[in-house]
């Protein structure tokens, strides 16, 4: 049940409970909005947003990308990007036009240098905020999952991610990995993380979210999310369970095209609901929405972010949430393949959003709103609720009292040798042996002292290190053992394939890296390759784990469910024995030849 896709059966009327909050409501503890402000808050918030023109108003549900590493004197080329994305030059100039409530921070936009560099950057644009005729601190946010999805690199602290984490099996750990993070993103005068991702990972076929999901099993995946809660707000950071209402079992990439989800409410009810019923419990901050289809719960087919069946009737009624709601990003395809630019921040609006996340147009998306307020389409009263949401949780997070940081405070935690050190030892949990035939590994500095490490080398997130196969190289090397790298990528050529073979011959054992291997995938012939050598071949999954069940003849097979540093060098510790392998499945290995056929359930993982 945890890997084939459902086919709709339901009837109307069970959709139409759920979408109208009529079935019954679940007992999941307190939602966000019963840990309700002091009358003294709530008048000081309300005060401020009658204050608010018409134009502030709209701009503080905006949440928007800037190109720069500062906020008043980005480089020419980011002057250049933003004049000509946004109309304005650096962040000062885009909070002064447009008002907006937040700033999300990217890599490829160059916010996220070095840390020193981002807590300036987060000042800067608070001082910004600070002169506005009413002057309200922003929400900076950024995507810092761990694993393959990491915006801020080294020398901040890198984790493992998701997957790596669920197949520790330790809630303590996801608490500790997400308590870290959240403290060095404080520490950067970052105070929102869109994580954790709270997707239950059901179809092995889903091209954008796998091994960014804790697992296959919904209990197990809502344990991880309550943990990363408690860690990252308990550090003074808003959490953002994502996607909802569930992203797991898709084969479309929202971001290129529009996902159907084809679950009955009652398959949703168990496996897709629980991590967000249990982000609910445990007090999440915000919840980002899905540019997913469900018809079940919507017969006009709307994606789930233009939704008021799903995120007022469900999300909003039936679950009780009343915290903040963010969409994903409004440049993605899948929700701007049924409706325009200008409709679409309106319609998510009616739906149930609270915040607007990085549009396309900013321009056209702030004068659309602004529209829809004029034409009666949007009520001023509904706005204004959200805009109280918005500033709570700014009020919560302590920006009103102090929204700045300072390099001292980020030399004391961020990438320090504590934080480093415990990343490591997370990491040593993760690692999943699949298959060892013969007992061939661990690796022994006897007989294989000499290894090649061939493979994908994939394009890891800015600033953690890399490339994989020089990685797991080096580390190798660092533990006894006469270690080469020889990358052959995705798409290995005949050229590089029979070089493989040849450097393999010269030596006593070879560690090849897979990435997502298909039926047709060249990296099959390449492992096919060394094996036929007859010199020992260790594969290692480097992103999903389901490579092994295309690579027939393989004797030892492992997964580490990222290509970042941290957990390939727990990998390459597993490989020369210096380590214990500790991890189990969090999701199932199906058969190649038989995909309803289980080749290693949830929970296989063997050790030494």
């Amino acid at each position: 049940m945890h890997s084939r896709r459902t086919v709709l059966t339901t009837a109307a009327a069970a959709a139409a409970a759920c979408a109208t909050g009529t079935a019954p409501a679940h007992a999941d503890g307190p939602a966000l909005g019963s840990r309700s402000p002091s009358p003294a808050v709530l008048t000081r918030l309300r005060g401020l947003i009658s204050r608010m023109t018409p134009e502030e108003k709209v701009g503080q549900l905006f949440v928007m990308r800037v190109y720069g590493h500062s906020a008043t004197a980005p480089d020419p080329a980011d002057v250049e990007a933003n004049q000509k994305e946004i109309g304005v030059a650096h962040a000062a100039e885009l909070i002064a036009r447009y008002h907006v409530g937040g700033i999300i921070y990217f890599g490829w936009a160059h916010n996220t240098r070095d840390p020193h560099q981002i807590a300036d950057l987060s000042n800067g644009i608070q001082k910004a905020a600070a002169v506005q005729r009413v002057p309200v601190p922003l929400l900076l946010s950024v995507d810092q999952e761990h694993g393959i999805i990491a915006r801020i690199g080294a020398p901040a602290t890198l984790f493992p991610g998701a997957m790596a984490l669920g197949a520790s099996g330790s809630r303590d750990d996801a608490r500790t990995v997400a308590r870290i993070a959240g403290e060095e993103l404080y520490a950067m005068g970052v105070r929102q993380d869109y994580a954790p991702d709270a997707d239950v990972n059901v179809n092995p076929a889903n091209p954008v979210i796998g091994v960014r999901s804790f697992g296959a099993e919904p209990q197990a995946v809502a344990g991880m999310v309550t943990a990363e809660v408690k860690g990252f707000q308990g550090a003074g950071v808003a959490a953002c369970a994502k996607h909802f209402p569930g992203h797991g079992d898709t084969d479309t990439d929202s971001h290129v095209g529009l996902p159907y989800i084809h679950h009955t409410p009652e398959e949703w009810e168990r496996l897709d609901a629980p991590p967000f019923q249990a982000a609910i419990a445990a007090g999440i901050d915000s919840i980002m929405t899905a540019h997913i289809v469900v018809p079940a719960f919507d017969t006009s087919e709307d994606p789930a972010t233009l939704s008021r069946p799903i995120l007022t009737g469900i999300l909003r009624e039936r679950l009780g949430y009343d915290g903040v709601v963010v969409t994903d990003s409004l440049g993605m395809a899948g929700v701007r393949a049924k409706y325009g630019d200008d409709r679409v921040p309106v319609l998510a609006l009616e739906a149930g959003v609270d915040q607007l996340l990085n549009p396309p147009d900013l321009a056209l998306a702030h004068g659309a709103v602004l529209n829809a307020l004029e034409s009666g389409e949007l009520a001023w009263p509904d706005i204004d609720q959200k805009l109280l949401r918005i500033l709570l949780l700014k009020e919560r997070r302590g920006l009103f009292t102090d929204p700045y940081t300072t390099h001292q405070a980020v030399d004391r935690v961020v990438g320090i040798r504590r934080h480093l050190a415990t990343a490591d030892r997370i990491a040593d949990r993760t690692t999943t042996l699949l298959r060892n035939d013969g007992g061939l590994l661990p690796l022994s500095r006897r007989r294989e002292r000499q290894v090649l490490v061939a493979g994908v080398d994939a394009a890891s997130p800015s600033g953690t290190g890399g490339p994989p196969t020089a990685v797991l190289a080096n580390t190798l090397a660092g533990l006894g053992f006469t270690a080469s790298a020889l990358p052959t990528g995705p798409t290995p050529t005949q050229a590089q394939i029979d070089q493989a073979v040849a450097e393999l011959r010269r030596r006593d054992a070879a560690v090849v890296a897979t990435y997502n291997v298909t039926a047709d995938s060249a990296q099959r012939k390449l492992v096919a390759a060394l094996l036929a050598t007859g010199k020992p071949v260790v594969q290692l999954a480097v992103r999903n784990p389901y490579d092994i069940a295309q690579l027939d003849g393989v004797r030892a097979g492992l997964a580490s469910y990222s290509w970042t540093d941290v957990e390939l060098r727990a990998a390459a510790r597993v490989i020369a024995g210096q380590r214990k392998p500790h991890g189990t499945l969090p999701v199932p290995v199906m058969r190649a030849d038989a995909p309803a056929t289980v080749l290693y359930p949830i929970g296989h993982g063997l050790t030494y």
